[in-house]
Parts: C-alpha cells; structure tokens; sequence
C-alpha cells in the first residue's frame, strides 16, 4: 500500500515536471483504437483559489498533436499481447509527435478494463487548533478506513469527495474554516495490479516515462457530462469497442466507476457469425447499414454482402435490415441490462438527478438512445466530449470521449490522496464500508 502511495507520488512529480517543460501526451489505449494527442501548456497555475487542488496545479492547453491508430493486442480494455500493442502505440505516439513537431517523453495514460471496483471510505478527527490546516486535511484523509481489497488489486483514484467540520456537510475545501470535528468521505477506486503494471510496462518498452494514470470511465464523464449534470448526479456510459465504462457524479465529483466486459466488438462479432462473413464485412456493415429499432421499411431494404470467396452467386448474398437488427438488438440489450444492474447495485436511484449519457464508439448506433431510454430510464441523452482547444475535427465524436476527459484531467487533476503529506505511521487502517451509502447521508 505504501509503495504505490509512493508511486503515484511520484507520477504526480513527473507530471509537473512534465506541465514546467511544456508538453505533455495523453494516450488512450483502447481494445478497438489507440489515440494520442500532443498538449501544449500554455501558463501553469500553481495557486489556483477555487477549491482543494492548489497541490494539484492547473493548466491552460492546446492540442498540437493528434494521431490514431487501430488498436492491436487488447482485448475487453486489456493488453494481450504486449509486442503488437507496444507497436501500436510507438506508431501513434511517433504521428502524434510529427504532426506536433516535437518530442515528448511524458505520457499520460488512461485504461477501460482491470475490473474496477468502487468503495467509499470515512473517516473523522478532533481539531487540535480549531482553525483547519493542511496537515489536518492529510490527517483526515489517513483516518479514512480502508477496505481489505484484497490480493493483486491496487488503489488507482483517491479523491476526497466531501468533507464535514461539525454539522456543516458538503464542503469542498475546508483549510481555514473553525470547527472542532473535521470528517471527510473518500471515494476509492481499485483495479487489477497485473492489468496496469502490463500497462506501464508496454508504455515503458516504448521509451515514455509515466506521468500519470487514470480510469477510462472517469476520463469519459468529464468529458461528456455537462457541468450542472456533475453538479446534481449524473451517469457516464461509455461504451467502447471491448467494455463498457460507467461512472456516477455527484458535485463535480466522482463517486463511484465500474465496468461491462462487453462493447461495440461483441456486436460485430455476432454479426460476422450471424451473417458468415469476415469480421472487417461485419464492422463495415454495422457501421453503414446498423440499428436497433426495426421498422416496417427495414423488411424492404436489402443489404449487398460480398462474400469475397470467388463463388459469384454466393457473393451476391443479400439480407434485409431487418435481420441484421435482429442480430444487433439482443446483444445491444444484453448491454444495456448490465448496464442498469450496475446502476442499482451502486444505489444511482437515491441521486436528486438521474440523468444518463452514452457516450464512446458504440453509442453511435442508430436508436440506441430511444432503447437505452426503455432499459435504463427517461432521461437518457447521447453525449459528446467537450471540446478543446485544436482538437482536429476527427477527434471531436464520442469515440474520442476518454481521450479528450485524460487531457483535462492532465490539465486540471482533481486532488487525491497523495496529494497530501500523510504521515507514514497514519497510513489508513483497513475495514469495509458500503460504497454508496454517504451521499445518501449527505443529500
């Protein structure tokens, strides 16, 4: 636990050494793409006033790099094999960086799969001077009661999400408040070690340093939640090529990620089986031709699928829309229910708003939104990233949201744990809390 208390502080100096140089790449290493953008910073504000983070430093950026390549070697948001994915992201990094025109030797980077798991901790101290200071936020932090998570995981975020002095909830930063009782709610991510030590070492192999990791599903709710949906509770469904990344908000902070070792791969799939037909036909047709709610014109309109085996009258094969609807429709579903499974067993029903975008790669398939309204709720809405500075308009759909999200959380990280000079002998104790249970308290 120490060591990676350690090692994240250690990202963390990494990446301010890299925001002094002035340039920074984030890469975002997905199971069907791998995308890198080149940022420019432009002045770095170390003294920033709003809120906690005046550790953190935040940055204006522009893009001035980007480049992306078909992912090879990843499967369900994990690395396979390393060697072909190792190529794939030298062959990105190194046209992020021509078109940039310059080096970079930082990287951050962004990961779906590892089987994320949420926990919400809490913990609470008596203020010696009544007055709060910087070693009373980092002693509140280190009283937070940490679960037993077990072996082969590791702590990937730890952001105080709210804190409390006496009766008054809900603050953001409480340095220089008067009170006799400080509390603070953390919320705790972790991920499967081997899944993002394989990670660092592929990056590592590609002569990058590391400068900093973040969760897929975190990148993509910055990015695509707008900032009142942050505000008063949202979801983030990020649907990608190999998983489905969910992420809850609540204040502008996250509180709670998971993810569904399913994605827009599944669906392809089952239309090359469905249909016999090469994988490459599959995604071509089911970007062209793809959907999830069937009319009466779909019996009529017929789709052209070249078998490519040299037999003219197989080659001419046809179906109609219909039944390629047919194909995509259960496992879109399939989707989708775990989707909401997720959401209730995280408690997403006691949030004040329950409002839910898609986003990713996969959520670009026509009706999905009116289908995702029937499983998951009304209030349901497809979601772009933000948009930032010279992203090239390639980079702007929702397939980009976890890579545009990795380059505000470059630019503007949220305070977390390590952040914060914790004394080594109050390294957290460890029990278990349930995860959902303070915002239900709190709001």
């Amino acid at each position: 636990m120490t060591d990676l208390y350690q090692s994240q502080r250690a990202m963390r100096n990494m990446r301010q050494a890299a925001m002094q140089r002035g340039v920074v790449a984030v890469l975002d290493v997905g199971t069907s793409k791998i995308a890198c953008l080149v940022l420019r910073i432009e002045n770095l504000d170390e003294d920033r006033e709003d809120g906690l983070g005046s550790l953190a430093g935040q940055a204006q950026f522009r893009v001035i790099g980007a480049a992306t390549t078909r992912s090879r070697g990843v499967r369900f948001g994990e690395i396979d094999a390393m060697q072909e994915t190792e190529r794939a992201i030298r062959t990105a990094v190194q046209a992020a960086q021509k078109m940039a025109q310059t080096r970079v030797d930082h990287v951050i980077a962004c990961l779906s799969g590892a089987r994320p798991r949420s926990y919400g901790l809490a913990g609470e101290i008596q203020l010696a001077e009544g007055q709060v200071g910087e070693p009373d936020v980092a002693r509140v932090l280190a009283a937070c009661e940490v679960p037993d998570f077990g072996e082969g995981r590791e702590v990937l975020h730890a952001q105080p999400v709210n804190f409390a002095l006496d009766h008054r909830s809900g603050l953001g930063d409480p340095r220089g408040h008067v009170g006799s009782r400080l509390s603070a709610d953390m919320h705790l991510l972790t991920i499967d070690t081997a899944a993002v030590q394989t990670l660092l070492h592929c990056i590592k192999r590609c002569d990058l340093e590391i400068a900093g990791i973040a969760s897929s599903a975190y990148a993509a709710g910055i990015a695509s939640l707008v900032e009142d949906e942050q505000e008063l509770g949202a979801a983030c469904i990020d649907m990608g090529g190999g998983s489905t990344g969910i992420s809850i908000f609540i204040k502008k902070h996250m509180i709670f990620a998971d993810a569904v070792r399913l994605g827009g791969d599944h669906v392809s799939l089952d239309i090359s089986k469905g249909l016999r037909v090469p994988l490459a036909t599959a995604e071509r047709i089911k970007t062209f031709y793809g959907g999830v709610m069937a009319t009466g014109m779909d019996d009529r309109e017929m789709i052209e699928i070249g078998a490519n085996c040299g037999d003219w009258e197989k080659d001419r094969k046809r179906v109609s829309r219909t039944e390629l609807i047919g194909i995509m429709r259960p496992r879109v579903e399939e989707i989708l229910e775990e989707v909401r499974g997720i959401l209730d067993a995280a408690g997403f029903d006691q949030l004040p708003s329950q409002q839910i975008v898609l986003t990713g790669g996969a959520s670009q398939i026509p009706g999905l939104d009116g289908l995702a309204a029937r499983i998951l709720g009304q209030n349901v809405r497809l979601g772009r990233p933000l948009r930032v500075q010279g992203l090239p308009q390639a980079a702007m759909g929702a397939a980009f949201a976890s890579t545009v999200g990795l380059c505000l959380f470059a630019a503007h990280p949220q305070d977390e744990w390590w952040d914060f000079e914790i004394p080594a002998e109050r390294y957290p104790a460890r029990s278990l809390r349930r995860a959902a249970k303070w915002f239900k308290d709190n709001w």
